[in-house]
């Protein structure tokens, strides 16, 4: 069956924000006077949404200072600190000249979101955003997906989600979705592997040869 809507995480997915997210972490956790933590400690949780990854690293409830914190150092250092991956621009324009709709499902808010895809020009390709802004339950609940295919009016059957996180994973699979993982996530191949992906990608431009070769 052939792939005809491919929906993608946006974070350490189609724009490199690693550095950047981890930076705002550290910051935070320092301008609050609590315990540093280490990349390693912080990257397995990173997917989920900011107010869950707080709640673990600091084991507080009441976050909204760590929340501003966090907001205020990425906000500042956002366009310094952010980068692009190989070949997610080249993929886009041959996917949507192949008529292929497309969209961002994302557990981060809108206003960054966008500010990120206009940074790389690739806020024209999206036919739908889907952030933690517009669904009640964020991945790995199956709502983001299904909101995204929903606005697509697209079919379950022949969409993707591309994703660097096991959340995005989880999301996919208990939505119907097809789900392929993307082999430079900070998690590492192996991790993600162990979520039963369809597919593990080490190349953006694999996304054009699963849809030229559909999933049968």
């Amino acid at each position: 069956m052939k792939i005809e809507c491919v929906l993608f995480d946006l974070d350490g997915t189609i724009v490199d924000t690693n550095e950047l997210i981890l930076n705002s972490f550290m910051y935070a956790l320092q301008h609050n006077n609590l315990p540093p933590l280490s990349r390693e400690e912080m990257i397995p949780h990173m997917g989920t949404t900011l107010q869950h990854q707080m709640r673990v690293f600091s084991g507080l409830e009441d976050i909204s200072g760590l929340e501003t914190s966090y907001r205020s150092y990425n906000y500042e250092h956002h366009d310094a600190l952010i980068r692009s991956f190989p070949h997610v621009n080249e993929t886009m324009e041959a996917l949507a000249r192949r008529g292929i709709k497309m969209g961002i499902v994302t557990t981060k808010i809108r206003p960054t979101t966008i500010k990120a895809l206009e940074m790389f020009d690739l806020l024209k390709y999206m036919d739908t955003i889907v952030t933690v802004n517009d669904v009640t339950e964020p991945k790995p609940h199956p709502e983001p997906v299904l909101t995204a295919v929903r606005n697509l009016n697209a079919d379950l059957r022949t969409t993707l989600m591309v994703g660097d996180s096991i959340v995005d994973i989880q999301s996919a699979k208990a939505a119907g979705v097809y789900a392929a993982a993307v082999a430079w996530s900070l998690k590492g191949e192996e991790t993600l592997s162990k979520y039963g992906p369809d597919y593990i990608i080490h190349d953006m431009k694999e996304i054009c040869d699963l849809v030229d070769q559909g999933t049968d």
